[in-house]
Formats: structure tokens, C-alpha cells, sequence
């Protein structure tokens, strides 16, 4: 057979000569092959091998069977040609993250401050008399201080050491964590292959050339081929050509198929011929040099960036020649920073507004920052003022040279005080909670079925306010089955039994049935004994191949009689068709036309019915009307989609045009009309109440007729009885939303979508359209967050607009998964629900986060500015205040981060973009606590010794050893953060704190953990942590004091918050109305507002202690995009998540998403091709944007407020609605400005 497995000797002794002889056809051969296109393609077949059954022949396969599957043949060809893998950048060492975190600029202000501070207190001034330098200088002996005063230096340093291994540490974590979420996603990925003549379905790496693999509708092709067998088949090449418009393929005029590219239409068999490297993807991969290894090894880097600029420039052409944005893949990739920049900033398409958390957080974190700043240089200012004045004026020391330095040493410890005030007021942690909040979650989300592909989805979502679902397969089982059928003039209440049906029209009807389904839908014996068959492919058909099996046919003798290489012509299904036609010559040369599809579309094309008796009889409009109503209608009031199937014969004397049509789809003859159940998947009602009482709105759209959509969403919940909703068809849907000129008005949809619950019969543009309109509304105060279900190809603008797009992990074609930003992997409307849980609690655990660790900034800063000014000297130490910003930060942030969600986060409405992270409860807690707190330390600080009879500490002299009375301060400060975490963990006022804290081991071991070592440090850390150990009774005080915040807190939650009007709230995000016009006028793209990246604009000083740790978090967070993906360097931000998707997507033009198929039927507005709806018509495919002033020239208020108008009534056309890039990380923004 010519697909026999090969035996021999160890491969890898083997030489490539050898492989290639095997194969009689080169490595080489095959790459220059696929490089050509059209009729050079065929002449090269035909020429080399005559065709492509012959390239098989030569590739050792069979175009019938595939490969055998033989380990030892697979091995052989991943040899020869390459795996169908680009290898992954290595992940970064520890040792370079351990770089990364020794890069923070006051780490680095901290170490310098150490290192001279150690240096100084080994120096002695040769001949000066200590006492000379002033009071404070002299009252400690040299000996002691000799042996002592290198010890705050050292401690420093290794507090230092601390801090960046435990940076370090997380970060490597985080990333192992997103490595392996990465390798998850990677082995969803799927492609079906005939191997031994069986379809199978393998990881798209386990491909090689010489697979016969099956593409059909949706799929994003893993690697080069060459079409054997095509139906109808449309490829979208737009990733690798830049081309928007689908191309035609077919074995006679185009049959080269490239990885990286998408089907839009079709279905048809392929042969591999190039994988990995090698394919088309793989090579321009290598001309980027993103890979070192692969491609051309040889190559020095001066070669290569040669070659990149070429190829950049023949992109620039091609951009500029078809006036079209630039999507091609190289163009956007991230790391072409010094050159793709620019480029990156003229991209027009229209991008989602960035994370919100993420835009308040930065805010926040730069507010902070800037008081940090304010409050650390004033510290420094006043100790050496204070510093300068005693000794000099008040003593009255003269200078000396002498003294000099032993006055540096005190400018270096104030210096140290005031960097470590800085330290513990910038909030570099916020970061770090929200990588660990959303890694964490996101974890968590995979065992309910939610992979998350875009990590800021999973916050997005806890602020949705509307959930436009689909029906199938979402609120439904997708179960399929036949229940009722209206054949031979008969309506039967069940499937009817065989003999109750004329066998000529049961012929008709389950030949119709076996050919006119693909031929990849079959229905399986059940995995248990006892089990329902399995159903495999589309489960519409699955019904009606069930239909066949119970009216005793086999279906799989049809397909045997009529291989699909038989089929004369395939008319596919797409959601402008709704119905699919498949084509049969007959021996005689005549020919048999057999079609299903959605019954009022397909029985409007029917001029004759078959009758009890088998003979057709003519069926009129009013026949029509009549099945209408006694049929379709009784079906679709139960919930049944109904499907009409048809036939027409062509005689071979009058053969049609079979591309048009228009004319072939009309004077059908109707043989059946079935009733197709597909229950309501039981835990939806209760999903879709949850939903409801958490203020979210449930939509249905779906492409079924309008009464089973109303029957199912009746029986869902998303309609009650007696309620004012409205239920459209898409037909009703776009009448209202269009004025004379047929263009779309925001005003009109805003009167129809706040009452809109089911949309019917609706195309996917309907379902963008629909999207759109919600989010661009400002009807309602507050701005509408969107989350969409989708499945099908045509489904990826809507995904995209959406501010969350869900997509099928089943049923969802790979278009659809690369569109979204998480994945359903079970299908199911409840798992939604499970996301608004984990996504209201990011947001959540964020703002725990932030309650705790304001109160210690506002504690930690007063006392330390306070000590400095009345005592000249911080009461908390240098390494104290890192132990506490290490309390404070990595250790908080892991505990409060890592809450689970429960079921009370969903008693409340959303939040919304406006409501602000730190709320006026929250608020009167920081500001409460503090207060609490800063009484104690300050009694404790001043009437501390008298109060606990200890030696007083204040006024010690420099390198003094620690005293009791400040270690008691320290302790006591260390134990009140301790029990304040517990009160941080109730952020709306409820009283019990301790609720559910044992469902959350992180929690309690952190918090333990911390007070062990905290004991520690004080009984055995001695001069390091200015130390000394403390009694029994000594200990009992502090956790005493302690305790009294969680008394306290009961107490500030029991004053009513209304009360406290003046209480300022915290952390808005930046609207665009508060955005000053000349910056508007700057932004690149109106549409976005980028809100981390302006803040950070209006932010820039350099108190950025956080910013290099940010930038640390950004680098980690950006595994997930960079060192984890086989695809380094030809990844766009939009798609990131699987083995194949190194390619960006096609580029979803509206008026381009669906196939360019001629109007069926004139007259009904319902089959229009969405390209009549989009009511601007585009010269040449050009976008009418770029024929518009540029954006900086158009007026603010239109920059404001009409371009979404503009957009929506088509000035600006639909496209530029395309591909959003959606940030990556949570931090993404960030990154940019950075």
C-alpha cells in the first residue's frame, strides 16, 4: 500500500539524503512549492508529480486512507520534514529575575545609602575628639561602636537580599503558573486527520506531512497543504496577504492552502505538505529572526535585520497600494518595538476601552506615590534642619574637618530614614495583588469550565451589566433529536413508524438526509452500555441522521454508495444561506438537487409538496400560510426548531449556471418538515435567576425562528408572564434601527435595546449591531459592560466589540475561540455566572488589599515623619519598615489576593466603571484604624516608659543599642497590621471578620507564619533589627494592644456611613468627559482611552519606587505572551492562546464577515447578504475613515461625542470596528508607558 510503514535501522542515524530518498521529495522541494500561488502552483504539480494524487504517491499516503499512524512512519516524516511545532523562547532564569528585581530604583538608593553607611562605621577620624562633633556624636564609646556599627549597614543590605528574593521568587512562580495555563490552552487545540482510514481528532503538534487532514467552516489551518477534495470552499488570507476579500479555492484553479489563515466557507480534504518551520507561517517566523534556531540558522543578525526591513517594506507597499489597515502579521508584533512603534500608533482599528481596575489602580498608586515622595524628601528636610541647628547654633560646635565624617554618618542615617519612609508609602505591592488576585483566579476559573485567554476578562467581568447569550448548545443541551415530523401530508405528534410513510418518499427523504449532512457528523455507539448513541459533528444533523437510524435506514450505506468525492456540488450552510444544498449526478447525466434548512426561508423557495400517495401537488402562498400555522408554528410554540427538507431534479438538456444561486434555489419540492427538540440544560433557569438578581441582564440571539425562541427563553427565565419585554426578529430589528437612508442611529436603537430581551432570526451583524448599540448607549447613567456568547465564524466582530466575548470550547469554531477572551469549556450558560462570581471578587480581594495596606501607609508614614521631627530619629528602623513593607506587600497581597469567591458577591448590582475603589466605608475603616493605631504607637512612643516602667529610647544617640521601649513600639505596631488584616477582609461593613476565614488556608498560614517571625525577630534579632527580646508580660501587652483593632473595628463599624458625608472617596477612574481637550487631541485613537498609560502621563515623577517592581510584574505577567508561546515574536495581543494562532486574525470587516453570496430571494428583506444592511457602500474596499481628516484635526466635541454616531451611522465605516487589541495582562497598559 503506498502508505506502508517503514522499518529499518535507528532514525537518528540516519541522514537527511537518506529521509529524502524515502520520500523521492525534498525538505526544499516542497518548501518552494508552497510558496506559489494560482495557475504557477498547478504548473508545478502537473509538472513534478502530474498531480496531486501523485505528490501523495511521492509523500508515501493515500488520499483515500491517510497515513497508517505507524510510530515508527510518524518519527520517520517529523524527521525528514520537521514537527509541527516553532520552538518557544526559553523562560527566564531565576538568576535574571533576581537582576530584574535588583533594578528597583530606591532598592538600589537603599543599597548605595548601606554600602556607605557600612563603610563610614569602619572609618575613625584619626585625631578628633569626639565629644568636639556635638552631644549626639559623642555619647556612645568607641569600642562599642566599632563592633557594632556596621550592622545596620549589613542588615540593610541583607533585608535587601530578602526583598529581592522573595520579588524574585513570586515572579518566578507567577510564571511557572502562566506556562502551564499556556500549555493547557495549547492542548485544547485539535485537528481532525484520516489516519487508517478513520477521522481522527489529534494536537495539532502531532501533525506531519503527508496527514490527510479535513478542514472545514471556522477552522484556522495548523499547517501548508494542497486541496485534494473541496466543497464551496472560501479562505480568508487576510493574516499572511494583508487581503481582506475570501479567496476561492478549488483543485483546479487555487488549491494551496497556508497555515495561519482561516475558512470562512466550505469544507474540503488536504494534504500536508509543510509543518512548523517550514510552513509558510513558520518561514516568515524565521525571516523576523524571532527564532534563532529555526529558519535560516546561518544567518548572522546584520542578515537578518536586512531581511526584515525588506520584508517590512513590501508590507508598507502592499498597505499603502490596497489602502487597508495593517494587520498583516509581523506588522503589529510587540517586540519590533524600534521599528513596529510607529506603526502600532497609526493602526485605525477601533480598540476596547483598557481595564478599568487597572486605570484606578494606577491613578491610585501615583496619588500615593506622590505623597510618599512629599512626605519622605520633608523628613530628610527637617532631620537635617533639625541635625544643623542643634549642633551648630543651640551647642554652638564650631566646624571642623575633622567632624566631617562623622556628620556624613548622620546625613546617610537621615538619608536612610527618609528612603525607607518612601519604601513603605509607595504602594509597589498593588501590583503584585493584582498579578496574584487574577493568576490566581484565573486557576481557580479552569475547573469551572472557564479558560481565561485575556487576563483582564476575568475583571472585566465581574463589572457586567449585560449578557447577550446564544441558544444553542449555551442555555440549551445541544442534544438534538427528531421529535415530530410533518411528511406525506401528515402531521405526526412523534417520529412516525417507517410504514406509516410511502416508500418512494422515504427513499427520497433518507437519501436527502445521508447526502445533503457532512459527511464528519456521524452518530456513534454510546461510550456505556445503557448510554445514548454519541453524537459527533453538527448536531442539527446529528437530529436527522438520528431521524434516519429510527425510521430503520443506515445512513452510512448512502454515504458508502455516494463517497463525497461523488458530490457533484456542495452549497454549504452559512448563516446568510440558513439552509445547505448538496448536488448528485445521475447516470443518466441528469441531476439531484437536495436541500435543508430554517422551514419559513426554505418552503418560501418550494412550488410543490410530496402527498400521502407519493405524487408532488402544487403548493401555493395560502398552502403556505395554512402549513404555517398548523405546522411551524404549533412546533416553534414548544420550543422545536424546525427544519424543511427539499429536492429539485435538473434535466441534463437545460443545465443552470450552478454559480447562480438565486436561480437554483427556487421551485424546490418539499418532502418533510421536521420538528427538532433541544432541551433547556437543566441549571440555566437557576444561572439566568442568579443573573438577574445580581442586576445583569440575560438577552437571547439566536438564528431560530421567533416563536422557539420565545418558547425557550420562557422556559430559561429570560421572559415571564405579563412582563413588557420585547421579542424581534432580525427582519423587525433593523427596520427599526434604520432612518429613510437606510443608515443605523444610536437614538433609534437606544428606544428599542433597554426593553429588548429575545432577538430572532438575527445574522451575525445583527448580533454586532446589537452590541455595539449597548455599549456605545449613554441612555443610562451608567455606562453598559457587555458580555457575548458566540460560536460561529461570523460571530468574531461581535466577540470583539464585546467587552467580554465567551466563546464555545465545544462547538466554537477556532475563528471564534481566537476572537474571545475566555473560553467555555463545557458550553455552558452557568459557567458565565462562575466568571461574574470570580470576577466580582478580583475586584473585591483588590480593594481588601488596598483597605489593609493604606491604613499601614497612613500609620507608617505619620509615625515615621512624626519620630523624625520631635525625636530626630524614626522610631521604626530601616529594616524594620522593609520587614513591615514585606508584611505589608508580598505577604498581604498573597493572603487577601487569594480569597475565594462565594455566592453573596452576587446579592449586588455591578459596579460599574465610575464607582471608585476605595468607597467611603472602606474609607472610614482606613481612616478609623489609623486612628486607633497612631494613639497607641504615640502613647506607647512618649508615656510608654513611665506607663511599663522600661528605660526611655527617645534621643539615643547614633549606633546606640535598641532599647526595650522602641522594641515594644515596633512589636506592637507589627501585631496591630497582624489583626487589622483580619478587619481588612469585610470591605462593605459587616460585622463578623472571621466569617468564612478557615475556607482560605493561604489566609491562615500567612498571617501565622508572619507572627512567627515575627516573634523571632524580636526574642533573637538583636542589633540588626534594633531588637532587644522582650518579657512574657512585655508580649502580652503588644497582643493586647493588638487584639483592640479588632475591637476597634466593631466599633467604627457601628457609626453609620451616611453620617460621614465629608469622607472623600478614592481611586475613580478617569472619564472621557474629565480629559483636558489638548490631550484628547494628542491621543492617537479617541476610542481608546488607555486610562493606566495617561495617568501614568500625568504622573511621571521620579518617586517611582514602584514602578520598576510594576515593570517586574508587567515582565512576568508577560510570560503569558512571551516566553511561554511557541509563537514569540508573531503574536499580537489579540491572539495569543494556541499552538496554531501565531497568525492575527482575519480582519473582521463587517461588510466582509460573511460570504458575498447572491440574493437568494429579491424580494425578502429576511435573506438579504448583510452587505445591503451596512448601507455605505465602500469604493474598492477602502476603508471610508481613511478619507476622512485625521483624527487630531477633527474637532474635540466630534473626537467626543459623535464619533461613535458617526460610526454607527456609517461616516465611519463598520470596520474600523474590527479587531480590538485587547491588553494582554492586567497590567498591560502599564508596560506601554513604561
Amino acid at each position: 500500500m503506498a502508505n506502508s510503514s517503514f522499518r529499518g535501522p535507528k532514525h537518528g542515524r540516519r541522514g537527511s539524503a537518506y529521509l529524502e530518498a524515502e520520500f523521492s521529495c525534498s525538505l526544499q522541494e516542497l518548501r518552494s512549492l508552497m510558496e506559489l500561488r494560482g495557475d504557477d502552483a498547478q504548473d508545478r504539480i502537473r509538472q513534478n508529480y502530474q498531480d496531486v494524487n501523485g505528490l501523495c504517491t511521492r509523500l508515501r499516503t493515500s488520499a483515500l486512507e491517510g497515513l497508517d499512524g505507524s510510530w515508527e512512519d510518524l518519527e520517520l516524516r517529523r524527521q525528514a520534514f520537521g514537527p509541527n511545532v516553532i520552538p518557544p523562547k526559553k523562560p527566564k532564569t531565576f538568576v535574571q529575575l533576581v537582576w530584574e528585581a535588583l533594578q528597583d530604583v530606591t532598592l538600589i538608593i537603599l543599597e548605595v545609602a548601606a554600602v556607605i553607611s557600612l563603610g563610614l562605621s569602619f572609618y575613625r577620624p584619626p585625631h578628633a575628639d569626639r565629644d568636639s562633633c556635638g552631644s549626639a556624636a559623642g555619647s556612645v564609646g568607641d569600642e562599642g561602636e566599632a563592633e557594632t556599627g556596621w550592622i545596620e549597614g549589613a542588615a540593610i543590605l541583607l533585608s535587601v537580599v530578602c526583598v529581592v528574593l522573595v520579588t524574585a521568587f513570586n515572579d518566578w512562580s507567577k510564571e511557572k503558573q502562566f506556562r502551564g495555563l499556556q500549555n493547557r490552552i495549547e492542548q485544547e487545540q485539535k485537528f481532525s486527520v484520516l489516519r487508517a482510514g478513520q477521522m481522527t481528532h489529534i494536537k495539532v503538534s502531532d501533525i506531519v506531512v503527508g496527514d490527510i487532514a479535513h478542514v472545514k467552516y471556522g477552522d484556522l489551518l495548523p499547517a501548508d497543504g494542497i486541496l485534494i477534495q473541496g466543497n464551496d470552499l472560501k479562505i480568508d488570507e487576510s493574516s499572511l496577504t494583508g487581503e481582506s476579500d475570501h479567496v476561492k479555492k478549488s483543485t483546479d484553479k487555487d488549491p494551496m492552502l497556508l497555515s495561519g489563515t482561516h475558512v470562512m466557507e466550505g469544507s474540503g480534504k488536504m494534504v500536508v505538505t509543510a509543518v512548523g518551520v517550514n510552513s509558510q507561517t513558520g518561514i516568515i517566523f524565521a525571516l523576523l529572526g524571532a527564532n534563532d534556531d529555526g529558519g535560516d540558522g546561518d544567518d548572522d543578525k546584520t542578515e537578518r535585520k536586512k531581511r526584515r526591513k525588506e520584508e517590512r517594506k513590501k508590507r508598507e507597499k502592499k498597505d499603502k497600494r490596497t489602502g487597508k489597515n495593517k494587520d498583516g502579521v509581523p506588522v503589529e508584533m510587540e517586540p519590533l518595538n524600534e521599528d513596529a512603534e510607529p506603526e502600532k500608533k497609526k493602526n485605525n482599528l477601533r480598540k476596547k476601552e483598557k481595564s478599568v481596575l487597572q486605570g484606578k489602580l494606577t491613578k491610585l498608586a501615583v496619588q500615593i506615590g506622590k505623597a510618599g515622595l512629599f512626605m519622605s524628601t520633608l523628613t530628610v528636610i527637617i532631620l537635617i534642619v533639625r541635625f544643623l541647628l542643634d549642633t551648630f547654633w543651640i551647642q554652638g560646635i564650631p566646624w571642623t574637618s575633622e567632624c566631617v565624617p562623622v556628620y556624613m554618618k548622620f546625613l546617610v542615617k537621615f538619608f536612610i530614614i527618609g528612603v525607607t519612609v518612601l519604601v513603605v508609602a509607595v504602594p509597589e505591592g498593588l501590583p503584585l495583588a493584582v498579578t496574584i488576585s487574577l493568576a490566581y483566579s484565573v486557576k481557580k476559573m479552569m475547573k469551572d469550565n472557564n479558560l481565561v485567554r485575556h487576563l483582564d476578562a476575568c475583571e472585566t467581568m465581574g463589572n457586567a451589566t449585560a449578557i447577550c447569550s446564544d441558544k444553542t448548545g449555551t442555555l440549551t443541551m445541544n442534544r438534538m433529536t427528531v421529535v415530530q415530523a410533518y411528511v406525506a401530508g401528515c402531521y405526526h405528534k412523534k417520529v412516525p413508524e417507517p410504514s406509516l410513510v410511502p416508500a418512494k418518499i422515504l427513499d427520497l427523504l433518507v437519501l436527502g438526509i445521508g447526502v445533503n449532512c457532512a459527511y464528519t457528523t456521524k452518530i456513534m455507539p454510546p461510550d456505556k452500555e445503557g448510554g445514548l448513541p454519541r453524537q459527533v459533528g453538527n448536531k442539527t444533523e446529528c437530529a436527522l441522521l438520528g431521524l434516519s437510524l429510527d425510521l430503520k435506514r443506515d445512513y452510512q450505506s448512502i454515504r458508502n454508495e455516494f463517497p463525497e468525492e461523488k458530490l457533484f456540488k456542495v452549497y454549504t450552510f452559512n448563516s446568510v444561506r440558513k439552509s445547505m444544498s448538496t448536488v448528485l449526478k445521475n447516470h443518466d447525466g441528469s441531476y439531484r438537487m437536495f436541500s435543508k434548512g430554517a422551514s419559513e426561508i426554505l418552503l418560501r423557495k418550494c412550488c410543490k409538496i410530496l402527498m400521502e400517495n407519493g405524487v408532488a401537488k402544487a403548493f401555493k402562498p395560502r398552502d403556505r400560510e395554512k402549513l404555517m400555522k398548523t405546522v411551524i408554528e404549533p412546533m416553534a410554540s414548544e420550543g422545536l426548531r424546525t427544519i424543511c427538507l427539499a429536492y429539485r431534479d435538473f434535466t441534463s438538456a437545460d443545465q443552470p449556471d450552478w454559480d447562480d444561486e438565486a436561480d437554483i434555489l427556487t421551485g424546490l419540492t418539499c418532502i418533510a418538515v421536521v420538528g427538532i427538540e433541544d432541551p433547556v440544560r437543566p441549571e440555566v433557569p437557576e444561572a439566568i435567576r442568579k443573573c438577574q438578581r445580581a442586576g445583569i441582564t440575560v438577552r437571547m440571539v439566536t438564528g431560530d425562528n421567533i416563536n422557539t425562541a420565545r418558547a425557550i427563553a420562557s422556559k430559561c427565565g429570560i421572559l415571564h408572564p405579563g412582563d413588557d419585554f420585547l421579542c424581534l426578529e432580525g427582519k423587525e430589528f433593523n427596520r427599526r434601527i434604520r432612518n429613510q437612508l437606510g443608515e443605523i442611529e444610536q437614538e433609534r436603537i437606544d428606544k428599542i435595546w433597554p426593553k429588548l430581551r429575545v432577538l430572532a432570526r438575527s445574522s451575525p451583524t445583527d448580533k454586532h449591531t446589537l452590541v455595539k448599540g449597548i455599549i456605545d448607549s449613554a441612555v443610562l447613567e451608567q455606562r453598559q459592560v457587555v458580555a457575548v456568547t458566540g460560536d460561529g465564524t461570523n460571530d468574531g466582530p461581535a466577540l470583539k466589540k464585546a467587552d467580554v466575548g465567551f466563546a464555545m470550547g465545544i462547538a466554537g469554531t477556532d475563528v471564534a475561540k481566537e476572537a474571545s477572551d475566555i473560553i467555555l469549556t463545557d458550553d455552558n450558560f452557568s459557567s458565565i455566572v462562575k466568571a461574574v462570581m470570580w470576577g466580582r471578587n478580583v475586584y473585591d480581594s483588590i480593594s481588601k488589599f488596598l483597605q489593609f495596606q493604606l491604613t499601614v501607609n497612613v500609620v507608617a508614614v505619620i509615625v515615621a515623619f512624626t519620630g523624625a521631627c520631635v525625636t530626630q530619629d524614626s522610631p521604626l528602623k530601616a529594616v524594620q519598615m522593609l520587614w513591615v513593607n514585606l508584611i505589608m506587600d508580598t505577604f498581604a497581597s498573597l493572603a487577601l489576593a487569594t480569597e475565594p469567591p462565594t455566592e453573596a458577591l452576587l446579592l449586588r448590582s455591578p459596579y460599574g466603571r465610575s464607582k471608585p475603589l476605595v468607597s467611603r466605608t472602606m474609607m472610614k475603616n482606613i481612616l478609623g484604624h489609623a486612628v486607633y493605631q497612631l494613639t497607641v504607637i504615640f502613647t506607647l512612643l512618649f508615656v510608654g516608659e513611665i506607663l511599663l516602667d522600661m528605660d526611655c529610647g527617645r534621643n539615643a544617640p547614633l549606633h546606640a543599642p535598641p532599647s526595650e521601649h522602641y522594641t515594644m513600639v515596633f512589636n506592637t505596631f507589627v501585631l496591630m497590621q497582624l489583626f487589622n488584616e483580619l478587619n481588612a477582609r469585610k470591605i462593605h461593613g459587616e460585622r463578623n471578620v472571621f466569617d468564612g476565614v478557615l475556607d482560605n488556608p493561604i489566609f491562615c498560614s500567612i498571617v501565622l507564619g508572619t507572627f512567627l517571625i515575627q516573634v523571632l525577630i524580636v526574642q533573637f534579632g538583636g542589633k540588626p533589627f534594633s531588637c532587644v527580646s522582650l518579657s512574657i508580660e512585655q508580649w502580652l501587652w503588644c497582643i493586647f494592644l493588638g487584639f483592640g483593632s479588632l475591637l476597634w473595628g466593631q466599633l467604627v463599624s457601628s457609626i453609620p456611613t451616611r453620617w460621614l458625608k465629608f469622607l472623600k472617596t478614592a481611586g475613580h477612574g478617569t472619564k472621557q468627559e474629565e480629559i483636558p481637550e489638548e490631550e484628547l487631541e494628542e491621543m492617537k485613537d479617541p476610542d481608546e482611552i488607555d486610562h493606566a498609560e495617561m495617568e501614568l502621563r500625568r504622573g511621571q515623577v521620579l518617586w517611582c519606587r514602584g514602578l520598576q517592581r510594576i515593570q517586574t510584574q508587567i515582565r512576568v505577567v508577560n510570560a503569558f505572551r512571551d516566553s511561554v508561546s511557541p509563537y514569540e515574536n508573531l503574536e499580537t495581543p489579540e491572539s495569543r492562546s494556541s499552538i496554531h494562532n501565531f497568525m492575527t486574525h482575519p480582519e473582521f470587516r463587517i461588510d466582509d464577515s460573511e460570504p458575498q453570496i447572491p440574493l437568494i430571494d429579491e424580494m425578502e428583506g429576511e435573506d438579504d447578504a448583510p452587505t445591503k444592511r451596512n448601507s455605505v457602500v465602500l469604493p474598492n474596499n477602502t476603508l471610508i475613515a481613511t478619507s476622512l481628516p485625521e483624527r487630531s484635526q477633527l474637532p474635540p466635541p466630534l473626537l467626543k461625542d459623535q464619533a461613535p454616531q458617526a460610526r454607527a451611522a456609517g461616516l465611519i465605516s463598520a470596520n474600523s470596528g474590527g479587531l480590538p487589541p485587547c491588553p494582554g495582562s492586567p497590567l498591560h497598559s502599564l508596560e506601554t508607558s513604561l
